[in-house]
Parts: structure tokens; C-alpha cells; sequence
């Protein structure tokens, strides 16, 4: 298992917390999924070799959110 850090700017409220825990929630791989609102950081536990980093940081552009 590998954790990152990501830098995830635009999330202001609970929804965006909601959308980007259960977008990569649902990716296979993804085994926990942390957002930390007031500091625009996302923690993701994932299993590199079912689901990459790359993924990852589309499936959150694609709910709207512009990753470091």
C-alpha cells in the first residue's frame, strides 16, 4: 500500500468532501480516503498496483477540483 498527500484546491464545503471521498472511494484500489477541508489536502491510501497516482488526481479533476 502506498499514502499520499495531495494539494487540492477548490474545496470549500461538505459536499466537496463528500464528492472527492466518494469519487476515489469507488476506485479499485483505493482503501482509505481522508480529506482535510481547511487545509486542501487529501490523504489517500491506495494499492499501486490495482489503481495509479495518475488516476487518482484525474478522478478528483474530474469532480471539479484542480490537484498539485
Amino acid at each position: 500500500m502506498e499514502k499520499v498527500t495531495l494539494l487540492v484546491s477548490g474545496m470549500s464545503c461538505g459536499h466537496c468532501v463528500n464528492a472527492v471521498e466518494g469519487a476515489l472511494g469507488k476506485l479499485n484500489g483505493v482503501s482509505s480516503v481522508n480529506v482535510h477541508l481547511s487545509e486542501g489536502k487529501v490523504d489517500v491510501e491506495f494499492d499501486s498496483s490495482a489503481v495509479s497516482l495518475e488516476t487518482i488526481k484525474e478522478t478528483i479533476d474530474d469532480q471539479g477540483y484542480d490537484v498539485a
